[in-house]
């Protein structure tokens, strides 16, 4: 990265949301545009603090009377000027607490890895138990990841896969991934799909 260097690609531990935000900028790109077509005026909304809904926060601007609850502060920052929304951030130890209070549409997050038989994973328990709290909330529930999180296992488990009613990425996922989606009734997003 500018000014600085990256170690490869793990999965057990958090890089910076700086360094996080300038990575994989157009694999992001393509999963917020897909993602932003599932989301509709007035969606009651929860935005994990992945750089990818940071991304997708930025398509979603033209949406109409969206009710966003995040715990992220860059993500309230991105949406500060956009009016006719209503936007909650919750942050600290009283997160989950806070999340588990309201019922949304829609819980949009990310991961470190998805694996068949380890399921979704993350670099945190914090960040592993605030999205628990998300998907937990919510009717609709969308996992959204670039290519490179396939075959992952992180540090700690977020849920099984088919707790996901969406998965939206960059690329074709292999024949495996595809089947396993389709025995599930997991619907899976990418540029080019049918």
């Amino acid at each position: 990265t500018y000014g600085g260097a990256i170690l490869g690609n793990s999965t057990k531990t958090d890089l910076s949301y700086t360094i996080r935000n300038k990575t994989n900028v157009e694999a992001k790109n393509q999963i917020a545009a897909i993602a932003s077509r599932l989301i509709e005026d007035g969606d009651h909304l929860m935005l994990d603090d992945s750089s990818t809904s940071l991304y997708l926060a930025k398509r979603l601007k033209e949406k109409k009377n969206l009710t966003v609850i995040t715990n992220s502060v860059e993500l309230v920052v991105e949406l500060s000027d956009v009016e006719g929304w209503t936007i909650l951030l919750t942050v600290g130890d009283q997160t989950q607490q806070a999340l588990r209070r309201y019922h949304v549409d829609k819980a949009v997050m990310s991961c470190k890895g998805i694996d068949l038989e380890s399921g979704v994973t993350d670099s945190s328990e914090f960040h592993s138990q605030t999205k628990q709290s998300m998907l937990r909330c919510a009717k609709t529930r969308i996992l959204i990841l670039d290519s490179s999180k396939f075959d992952k296992i992180s540090f700690i488990d977020i849920a099984p896969l088919d707790v996901f009613d969406t998965i939206v990425t960059n690329a074709a996922p292999s024949k495996a991934w595809l089947d396993y989606f389709a025995e599930h009734g997991i619907e899976c997003l990418y540029p080019g799909a049918k």
